[in-house]
């Protein structure tokens, strides 16, 4: 029996991808990757740094000693020098210079940084995928008519591919702001305890053009144009609270989709993928739940709330650092990625599976389409010189006995009683002409069509590499 709680982000959400990112291994390999990038700077700015000693740092990154490093912590209390004297007992001959001038900060904010930089893209190639699953699926369905809903009650007519765009454009909008977001981002680079870089203006005799150049050596090592030019000892807090917006953002897009899916689903107009041995129900075989859907809004309520946190860390910031941050951005960061990877998971899977049944949306339409077509009918019959006021409070009264018809159980009979009834001068042929429903979709096919060319589109083939993400569901 297992009596350790287990994550369900891990065991249950998060793909393989994203859990290698915020993974120890990964943590501490980065860590390493930092030490050996500071050392290469310092060697190549003249600090009496040999090749042999950042050699054998290299030759041992990838090596955790794990089971070392956490004996040294439970003595130390600290876990950066746990690491480092652990490192050192590795690399002999570079344990001297590990760590050279630096500060827990440079290794632990320098990583998260890079860590949440690494776990954007693999954010960015699910919500591209998303994107082009819901394209195409609006492509297909732009030209067939449904009923739109206010207040979740029956309105003019739309398009199933138009309503489409609607998710697609929020998706739009998130990926904008990812864009923005990874193209602003900055390392923390070298800026010592308190964000001086005094520790590192000592190793360089007050050499303030070397001191700087380490700074830019470091980001360029680790893959960044450049960094935060003043720091406290930490980064500033609210890049959290930015990132984390994002993936609020993505979460809420997530949530609309899945919501509107699971009332479709209700309505039996648009289902989710059902699989052949899914079980829908433990006591109610015949069950057909939105299970992935639901799923969805659970995450996304998750990242919603999660979202908040970096906001009010940022804010409880001291001067140039406290550690009131630490315990919580151990948690909320990675499990907000985490739960949004699974939310986009879900995502591809339900938006390349999508159950139109086009059959039952005609029905619901020609059921409701006798009142959207009321206006219509009325100003035709105005024309056959029907007193407009008169037909109005005719059409009113046999709407509301159409709409108790309903009710009921009993057929629409809203067309058969206008047909009937002469002062409108229409026979049911001319009714049945303005009954179309094309005539009530306005302009909802060129707007997808221009939606997709002018917006859509160009995203895709900028980034048709990344398109084309799996989602395997763990359960």
């Amino acid at each position: 029996m297992e009596y350790k709680y287990e994550n369900p982000l891990v065991e249950r959400y998060a793909g393989e991808e994203m859990l290698t990112i915020f993974s120890p291994q990964k943590k501490f390999e980065t860590w390493r990757k930092l030490w050996i990038a500071l050392a290469e700077a310092q060697r190549e700015l003249g600090l009496p740094i040999s090749q042999e000693q950042i050699d054998e740092l290299i030759a041992h990154q990838k090596e955790i000693n794990f089971a070392e490093a956490k004996e040294i912590e439970k003595e130390t209390r600290h876990d950066v020098m746990a690491h480092v004297l652990a490192y050192g007992k590795q690399c002999p001959k570079a344990k001297p210079i590990i760590h050279l001038g630096a500060t827990s900060a440079f290794v632990g904010d320098n990583t998260d940084i890079i860590l949440m930089k690494e776990a954007l893209f693999v954010i960015k190639k699910k919500l591209l995928t998303v994107l082009n699953n819901l394209t195409t699926f609006a492509l297909k369905y732009k030209d067939m008519p449904t009923l739109g809903y206010t207040h979740f009650q029956p309105a003019q007519l739309t398009t199933v591919g138009k309503r489409a765009c609607l998710w697609i454009q929020d998706l739009l909008m998130d990926l904008t702001e990812l864009e923005f977001q990874e193209s602003n981002l900055k390392l923390r680079g070298a800026k010592g305890t308190t964000g001086t870089q005094a520790s590192f203006l000592q190793l360089f005799d007050n050499d303030e053009e070397k001191v700087k150049k380490l700074d830019q050596l470091i980001a360029a090592k680790m893959g960044f144009s450049s960094t935060f030019p003043i720091t406290g000892q930490t980064y500033p807090r609210k890049l959290d609270s930015r990132i984390l917006q994002v993936l609020q953002s993505i979460a809420e897009s997530a949530h609309k989709f899945a919501s509107d899916i699971r009332l479709l689903s209700h309505l039996q107009e648009i289902e989710e993928p059902f699989e052949e041995k899914q079980i829908g129900s433990s006591a109610m075989a015949y069950k057909r739940n939105p299970m992935r859907c639901e799923r969805m809004t659970a995450l996304a309520r998750f990242v919603m709330i999660n979202g908040l946190n970096p906001y009010v860390t940022a804010g409880n910031q001291w001067l140039e650092r406290t550690l009131d941050d630490s315990a919580n951005r151990r948690i909320v960061i990675p499990a907000t990625f985490l739960a949004v990877d699974g939310i986009l998971n879900l995502y591809i899977n339900v938006s390349s599976n999508l159950i139109v049944n086009p059959k039952v949306i005609e029905r619901h339409v020609r059921e409701e389409l006798p009142f959207i077509a009321t206006e219509n009918i009325l100003m035709n019959a105005v024309k056959k010189g029907g007193d407009r006021q008169e037909l109005h409070e005719i059409i009113r009264q046999y709407s509301l006995e159409a709409a108790k018809r309903l009710k009921q159980g009993e057929a629409n009979n809203l067309i058969e009683k206008i047909a009937e009834n002469p002062k409108f001068k229409l026979t049911m042929e001319d009714i049945h002409k303005m009954l179309e429903p094309q005539n009530f979709i306005g302009r909802s096919i060129s707007q997808v069509d221009e939606f997709l060319e002018e917006y859509i589109y160009p995203k895709l083939e900028k980034y048709k590499e990344l398109l084309g993400e799996k989602a395997y569901l763990k359960v």
